[in-house]
């Protein structure tokens, strides 16, 4: 079995991602899980954060997601406490300079181990990002478990894990690696990895996938992880769905929804009727197997009874752009009519009607569906102009983009 000494040995080597903190003065790293708009929207049915709010970021790394959050929270004024929860000191060292860069006094560090979680008397929290961690775990359903325990009654957690199909070939590589040896030292096992990838002939799986190819050609420690890890395990959509329910918790969504529609990928209108009426987790599995390329699963997750826990459009609801310009995208619209988003390995497009760029023009974080109705100064009339509001929630929710918040009164 694999100890945390030696996970801890690879991210003291190679912190991971590689950061920057003098970056932070020109960016700020964005992503799912965790972003503040994502968890009112997926977790809290569309009820905005209110402080006190806690939040832990278990195997936080050099911060990526702490610093997001942290930054959304400290902007928009909510009192929060962000916990950054790694082993490795080399990366807490990076996520601590960052933190520092943007003059953060949200954010604390911990040095130690999910899996010992209760020893450190965190207590709990509302929230609670897992992200790139528990498939790097010898017993990840309970550490998953752990973390329910930590999590407050009414909170959720944000997970990302490995998805098996689009880690096509990597498996086959670490055992070469394996067989081949290279010792302990990290650096060297690094030399080695890149003298095989050298050498692989055209037919080797990994050489042909490309949704891998920014690990495999990018610095040492990312392809220290993909190849290298001591622990590694990958799931399929059922499997995620099994690790969340052992764990006493359900998922409210997977990011983005529209990768886990099987209708996003298919064009027949027999098939996209048979594919409605399954079941929504058999729904996400068949999407996952046409896809064929899917190399990771975002998810939430919330305890309990969850019928409430994701947002659902109403009059009252008030869009908010994940991201993007709505005025930039209604002029797109209002020319072609046509929405359009690039996702990793998949575009999805959608015709939109004629009332959509009005609509998106107006969709500006303040304003409800209602308010936005009667702002139009040609009415199209109610029916028309909530099929027309339900059909552009549908395409840009469907990437993630578009988002509801309930009126904070």
């Amino acid at each position: 079995m694999v100890g945390e000494d030696t996970l801890r040995g690879q991210y003291e080597a190679y912190p991971y991602p590689v950061r920057e903190p003098a970056d932070e003065a020109k960016r700020l790293v964005m992503g799912s899980p965790s972003h503040l708009a994502e968890i009112e929207h997926y977790l809290r049915g569309g009820a905005p954060v209110a402080g006190p709010f806690r939040v832990l970021v278990a195997g936080g790394g050099t911060g990526d997601g702490a610093i997001m959050l942290a930054q959304q929270l400290a902007d928009a004024a909510i009192e929060a406490e962000v916990v950054h929860l790694d082993l490795s000191e080399a990366a807490a060292r990076v996520a601590e300079a960052r933190a520092e860069a943007r003059q953060l006094a949200n954010l604390r560090f911990v040095h130690g181990s999910l899996t010992e979680l209760d020893a450190l008397g965190l207590g709990r929290f509302d929230y609670i990002d897992c992200c790139g961690v528990l498939h790097h775990l010898e017993d990840p359903p309970a550490a998953l478990s752990t973390l329910a325990a930590a999590l407050a009654d009414d909170g959720g957690i944000g997970l990302m894990v490995y998805g098996t199909l689009g880690r096509t070939g990597v498996y086959p590589a670490q055992q070469a690696l394996r067989l081949l040896g290279g010792g302990t030292n990290p650096a060297a096992k690094v030399v080695l990895a890149r003298r095989l990838l050298g050498s692989l002939p055209e037919s080797n799986w990994l050489t042909r996938n490309g949704f891998v190819a920014d690990h495999l050609h990018g610095d040492d420690a990312g392809l220290y992880d993909l190849l290298l890890h001591s622990c590694d395990r990958a799931y399929l959509v059922p499997e995620v769905f099994e690790l969340a329910s052992a764990a006493g918790l359900t998922i409210t969504a997977f990011i983005e929804p529209a990768r886990y529609d099987p209708v996003t990928y298919l064009g027949d209108a027999e098939l996209c009727a048979r594919a409605a009426a399954l079941a929504w987790p058999e729904r996400c599995a068949l999407a996952e197997l046409l896809a064929g390329s899917m190399k990771r699963h975002v998810a939430y997750l919330a305890k309990g009874n969850v019928s409430k826990r994701l947002a659902r459009p109403d009059g009252t609801m008030i869009p908010v752009l994940r991201e993007g310009d709505s005025q930039e995208m209604a002029r797109g619209l209002a020319s072609s009519h046509h929405f359009t988003a690039e996702l990793e390995s998949l575009s999805v497009r959608h015709h939109l009607g004629n009332l959509a760029p009005a609509i998106l023009l107006r969709i500006d974080g303040r304003r409800s569906v209602d308010e936005i109705y009667m702002d139009l100064s040609s009415s199209p009339g109610r029916e028309a102009f909530d099929a027309a509001f339900e059909e552009l929630y549908a395409a840009l929710n469907g990437v993630n983009i578009l988002l509801l918040r309930r009126c904070a009164n």
